[in-house]
């Protein structure tokens, strides 16, 4: 049993991290923004030391990747200062910080996935923003940086939830198939996010459902599981999207799960398993 601090605690990935941690037993903050403004380095710093935890699983960010574009300052504050004073929090107590992180940290242009000793070169300002969280994380020994893409929970917006609503509106479904990467499911994150912690590693790792597939390739995946004709679903590229969208997404989000790897687990599933056990 461990005593962990989760932050964004009512986000999609936040959800089922405290569902997961009380199922296991554990002593659980579950801290959304009511309980614990991340931006506010004081109110980080009450926290955690009156809380004393563990373990902080940082799952708040802004992720708000268009709307980023436009407000540099809320996105360095939400993605980059409050991870550092998350981290300033831990290493006074001695606790060890788990920091969820994006493929956004990469500019897409490599042929192959992405391994954590990769080169980082953000395209937008969301990405910019959650690489300086990384490095500010990683100034602390005891901090582990978990880079993830495409993430989908059952309690929060995502891609499935945006397509069930299309679908069930009659609406038509056009995706692009120039952007490659690999979907992440909660559900499993959440438990491999623990163990991560129990292990007390640090540094930097990738972690996703296993599967490459293009935003055009996953909605056909997700209308077949609807139980829809997934030819109803139309190609375009990211040239041809109406209106552009003001940030830049990297073509190739596929990450390497090296380390995860490396530190003897077996991959996570195929996230076609994860996206039918979502729906069901």
């Amino acid at each position: 049993m461990i005593r962990v601090l989760v932050t964004g605690a009512a986000g999609q990935l936040g959800n089922d991290v405290v569902r997961h941690l009380g199922r296991m037993g554990d002593e659980v903050l579950a801290a959304d923004r009511s309980v614990l403004d991340v931006t506010n380095r004081a109110a980080v710093h009450e926290v955690i030391a009156e809380w004393r935890p563990d373990v902080v699983i940082n799952c708040a960010a802004w992720t708000a990747v268009d709307a980023c574009e436009a407000d540099v300052e809320h996105a360095m504050d939400a993605n980059a200062h409050a991870v550092r004073w998350l981290a300033e929090g831990c290493d006074s107590i001695d606790a060890r910080l788990v920091h969820i992180s994006t493929d956004y940290v990469f500019d897409g242009t490599k042929s192959s996935a992405y391994v954590e000793s990769d080169a980082t070169n953000p395209q937008s300002v969301y990405g910019t923003s959650k690489l300086a969280g990384e490095l500010a994380a990683l100034e602390w020994e005891n901090s582990l940086v978990v880079r993830t893409s495409w993430v989908c929970g059952a309690h929060g917006n995502n891609m499935v939830r945006t397509v069930q609503r299309l679908v069930a509106e009659g609406r038509s479904l056009a995706f692009v198939d120039d952007q490659v990467g690999c979907p992440s499911f909660t559900a499993d994150l959440a438990p491999a996010l623990r163990l991560l912690a129990m292990e007390r590693h640090t540094g930097v790792a990738h972690l996703t459902n296993t599967g490459a597939v293009s935003w055009f390739g996953f909605v056909r995946e997700v209308v077949a599981a609807l139980g829809h004709d997934p030819s109803v679903v139309r190609a375009i590229t990211t040239a041809e999207l109406q209106p552009p969208r003001p940030a830049k997404r990297p073509a190739n989000s596929v990450l390497d799960n090296a380390r995860w790897r490396e530190w003897g687990h077996e991959p996570l599933r195929d996230f076609r398993a994860a996206l039918r056990d979502m729906l069901a």
